[in-house]
Formats: structure tokens, C-alpha cells, sequence
């Protein structure tokens, strides 16, 4: 029969705090590398000037700002976080609604500030589900990501009045879109089974974390 010292009996019980220590570092490592990379006058891919071309301006105008393309990965990071219908039907509505909002910017139906705000609220609201691991129900998912769809497609639409090819550049940000939200799904799958998904939560922490940058800045 063994016997516990005094002290290992009032010793209190404490968790381990590796994992929960990384998950910490990643958060701030992933948070460090976004915002390294999208300095202010950047970040916004809206504020792109100039002529824009075809299909390969349009395609290539989603990832020349952080703002659109966090939130089209975050789309598909949830979808995969989800699982089920949640994996296709997320990322089949963003850009379809997208289309919408595109359609309001060529007509100007609202103020670039307020694109701006929304924009930013759509990577915090995104990437805080993604870190509370949030299966919401699929009608307000859908719901959320078709209201910030809107937001993100109102700046692409502004920019087709000044495409020399309208059509090719509403194709070219559209399938665009639809590849930044595979890339999503992939990585949402591939993280998802390593530390029970906490890389992912980590991911979503620092795409909220962009989305407050944005907006303060």
C-alpha cells in the first residue's frame, strides 16, 4: 500500500498547459504574419486605382487585399469546421450573393465608409465563429455569410465600371472567390484533426483579430 506525502497531498491539481500554450503562440504567430503583411494602405483591396483589365484583374482583385480574402477563407473554414451541408452550401451562397452586392456598388448605393466598417465586422464576426468553434444553425450561417457577401461584392462591382472587360471581370473575381473558399475548406479539414481542431480556433482568433485592426485603422 502506498502512501501520499503531505505535501503531494495539498499539492492543487493543474492542467497541462502545453497545448493551451501553443494554440496561444499560433494565434499570435498567424495574427503577426496577417498584419506584417497587409500594412493600411494595403489592406483594403478596394482602394486598388486605375484601369482595370479582364478576367485576370478580376481574379486577381480578391487577393490583392487581406479584408476580402480572409473573409472568403473564413467562409470556407467554417464550412469545414461546421461539416455537413454547411461544407458546400456556405461557399456556393458567398458568391452568389456576392453578385448582388455587386450590382449595388455599380449603381453606388452606399458610402465607402461604411463598406469599410462592414467589411471589417465581417472578418471579427467570421473568424470569433470560427474561434468559438459555433455550429450555428444552417438557415443563420447562411443568413451571415449572405449579408457580408453583399459588403465584400459592392467594391468589385465599383471597380467593373472601370474594367476595359466587365463580363471577364465578374467571371474572373467570381471563380476567384470560389478557389480562396476551397483553400479554406482544405485547410479547415487538414488543421481540423490536429490538437482536436484548437490550430483552426486559433486561425479564426487571429482572422477576428485582423478584422478589429482593420476597423481601428
Amino acid at each position: 500500500m502506498t502512501h501520499c506525502s503531505r505535501s503531494d497531498r495539498h499539492r492543487p491539481a493543474t492542467d497541462n498547459p502545453g497545448p493551451r500554450r501553443s494554440t496561444v503562440s499560433t494565434a499570435l504567430g498567424c495574427l503577426a504574419l496577417i498584419l506584417a503583411s497587409s500594412p493600411p494602405s494595403t489592406a483594403f483591396a478596394h482602394d486598388l486605382g486605375g484601369v482595370m483589365g479582364g478576367f485576370g484583374s478580376g481574379f486577381g482583385h480578391p487577393l490583392a487585399g487581406f479584408d476580402h480574402f480572409l473573409a472568403m477563407l473564413a467562409v470556407g473554414l467554417w464550412g469545414a469546421q461546421m461539416g455537413g451541408r454547411a461544407v458546400w452550401s456556405l461557399p456556393a451562397t458567398f458568391p452568389l450573393i456576392m453578385c448582388i452586392g455587386g450590382v449595388a456598388g455599380m449603381l453606388g448605393l452606399m458610402p465607402d465608409a461604411t463598406i469599410k466598417i462592414a467589411i471589417a465586422l465581417s472578418l471579427i464576426t467570421l473568424g470569433g465563429a470560427i474561434a468559438a468553434r459555433w455550429k450555428a444553425p444552417e438557415w443563420a450561417a447562411l443568413l451571415i455569410v449572405a449579408l457580408f457577401a453583399i459588403f465584400h461584392g459592392y467594391p468589385h462591382g465599383q471597380l467593373t465600371l472601370r474594367a476595359a472587360d466587365p463580363a471577364a471581370f465578374t467571371v474572373g473575381f467570381v471563380v476567384s472567390t470560389g478557389a480562396i473558399h476551397i483553400l479554406g475548406i482544405a485547410v479547415g479539414y487538414g488543421l481540423g484533426r490536429i490538437w482536436n481542431g484548437m490550430l483552426v480556433r486559433a486561425l479564426g482568433l487571429a482572422i477576428a483579430a485582423s478584422g478589429v485592426y482593420f476597423l481601428i485603422t
